[in-house]
């Protein structure tokens, strides 16, 4: 029986289910302690315990994007900062090819700020 982490992926229309996909591989992939959770029915990403980004789409673009959830740590152009304080997003274009350096950059930018605090 699928958990409802993997029916959120699965149940997507390409291309964003391929970029939910893959965007999750490049997060996992970042650091070993980052674990898949399912919080506030969406995906979201735990480093060490604490929450680190999750996965949505955006309802004005209609494309997917990350949250991180310290984004007011992240200082980059590409961030757009909604009603959220603490939270930056970085909207995925999924007809684009990914921009795998710029997520990996951001999310050990965050993962060492974090660490400094």
């Amino acid at each position: 029986m699928l958990s409802e982490l993997d029916h959120f992926y699965l149940k997507q229309e390409e291309p964003i289910k391929s970029t939910f996909l893959a965007l999750r591989d490049i997060i996992l992939s970042v650091d070993k302690d980052i674990t898949p959770e399912w919080k506030y029915k969406l995906p979201f990403f735990y480093h060490q315990g604490k929450m680190l980004c999750y996965l949505w789409i955006h309802k004005k673009h209609l494309h997917p994007y990350i949250g991180f959830v310290d984004g007011h740590l992240l200082h980059d152009e590409d961030l757009l900062v909604e009603k959220r304080a603490r939270m930056k997003i970085l909207l995925i274009d999924p007809e684009e090819d990914l921009l795998v350096e710029k997520i990996n950059t951001l999310l050990k930018e965050v993962l060492y700020l974090r660490q400094k605090r």
